[in-house]
């Protein structure tokens, strides 16, 4: 990921305002740029080829949307949050991941409006303390099985020209390996439908 603007080296500013609106710019980009769903889709390039510049465009996004009023509580956040991930990332996020984050971003803008820099200026003191350790690399990267029952990397298979459709994004969960059973065809030739529990 690339690294957060730090707004205590940006040029002075007579105006309160302009340091209050940078402190909320990094807030914003340190919360997204920690947020694990956000970190793997990055890391693993499930947004192609430009995935780092997505994460980035992804805060100032969020930015923007406070500059003109279309957020107006953590619910509207957190919709924002799940959306762009799947429209960027096509990746769902199925837990409570996205209101956390939304819910922090909000107290986090809060403080700082109200003149308390204090949190964000600490989250700023552990980014570039983790930082100096290296990126964290997360355990999970997403597979498919190939005809022989082998894993291969789902990229690996794939040009950058190539456009993938999908129904459904992948899930950020990883998959059990358990294999579905073939479908059940009835004397009229059409498929079965069999409940879980039936399998």
């Amino acid at each position: 990921m690339s690294a957060i603007e730090d707004p205590r080296t940006a040029p002075a500013s007579s105006s309160g305002s302009a340091q209050t609106a940078a402190k909320i710019d990094l807030l914003i980009s340190l919360h997204l740029h920690s947020w694990p769903a956000l970190t793997l889709a990055i890391q693993n390039n499930w947004g192609g080829p430009t995935s780092n510049d997505k994460g980035d465009w992804f805060a100032g996004a969020i930015s923007e949307l406070f500059s003109n009023g279309d957020v107006i509580d953590a619910d509207d956040l957190e919709e924002v949050l799940i959306q762009v991930m799947l429209d960027e990332f096509e990746v769902v996020v199925d837990d409570d991941s996205p209101a956390e984050v939304a819910a922090s971003i909000f107290k986090g803008r809060q403080r700082i409006l109200q003149g308390d820099y204090s949190e964000v200026d600490q989250m700023l003191v552990r980014w570039e303390e983790k930082q100096k350790k290296g990126p964290e690399k997360l355990p999970f990267k997403r597979v498919e099985e190939d005809d022989d029952g082998q894993e291969t990397d789902w990229e690996s298979s794939l040009s950058d020209e190539d456009d993938i459709v999908m129904d459904e994004a992948p899930q950020l969960v990883h998959a059990t390996g358990q294999e579905k059973p073939a479908p059940e065809i009835d004397e009229d030739g059409f498929t079965k439908v069999v409940g879980k529990k039936k399998r």
